[in-house]
């Protein structure tokens, strides 16, 4: 399975920000969208990653509250990122590998989507239940024994 099946499934709604905009303002899309993340672009193209953890980093830092705090000072600027054509396998390998929970992915400069951790984990367990659908009917449709045949044991 690759990140595109991920991202047929997901959809593409993109939540961006730029890195002069308030981290306030940040902390207001992220509530009203009930998102833990936003890919901060600029100019076109990708320089951060703003997700829930870094905010919170933030807050701490400044006793409390977001401040005056820009969104470049609190973000991610060396995101991870996959492409569409990543393997799953490889993405999770990434992601516990970073402690990630969201990732950007992109198509050279182009960013296609965001997958998080969730993402990742419902995609597997969808495949795990569909595999298992499939071993059930194959053993319940098993062909039965024909018992003309002498029975071999070992």
């Amino acid at each position: 399975m690759k990140v595109s099946d991920i991202l047929r499934v997901k959809g593409n709604a993109l939540y961006t920000v730029t890195p002069d905009e308030p981290l306030a303002r940040a902390v207001e899309v992220m509530a009203d969208k009930d998102i833990g993340s936003l890919v901060v672009m600029d100019h076109g193209d990708l320089v951060g990653m703003l997700t829930f953890r870094e905010v919170i980093v933030c807050i701490v830092k400044n006793g409390g509250s977001v401040g005056n705090t820009l969104i470049r000072s609190a973000m991610d600027d060396h995101p991870l990122t996959c492409t569409s054509e990543t393997e799953l396998d490889e993405v999770r390998r990434m992601m516990l590998e970073r402690h990630a929970r969201y990732m950007p992915v992109m198509d050279r400069r182009m960013l296609m989507g965001v997958i998080s951790f969730y993402d990742v984990a419902r995609a597997v367990v969808d495949s795990q239940n569909f595999e298992n659908r499939m071993l059930k009917a194959y053993i319940r449709d098993w062909p039965a024994a024909d018992d003309s045949q002498p029975s071999t044991t070992l």
